[in-house]
């Protein structure tokens, strides 16, 4: 189970990681733990890591009008984990570009 999917690069993460700047965010594996998370973090990042905060979004219902009638769905679930980090460590996302 690969636990990190993607970091999260949104204006409101981006908001949290200026006003905090020890915390960043993940996307993860549904089925992953906080110690999972922590663990991959601390080896994928070489930081350490103090806290993990989780949180489980059901997928956004969609709903589309085609020649057949309504068809209706649901986009996938997602995982999302907040990251604490201990003080003067940084995560670099940008380094590999």
């Amino acid at each position: 189970m690969d636990v990190l999917i993607k970091p999260l690069i949104t204006e409101k993460m981006t908001a949290v990681t200026e006003k905090f700047p020890n915390r960043f965010g993940f996307v993860v594996d549904k089925r992953a733990s906080k110690n999972q998370i922590k663990a991959a973090v601390e080896q994928t990042y070489n930081v350490t890591v103090e806290s993990v905060n989780t949180m489980n979004y059901l997928g956004k219902a969609k709903s589309r009008f085609t020649k057949t009638g309504i068809m209706s769905g649901r986009k996938n679930s997602i995982k999302k984990a907040v990251v604490t980090v201990e003080d003067g460590q940084i995560i670099d996302f940008y380094s590999n570009i």
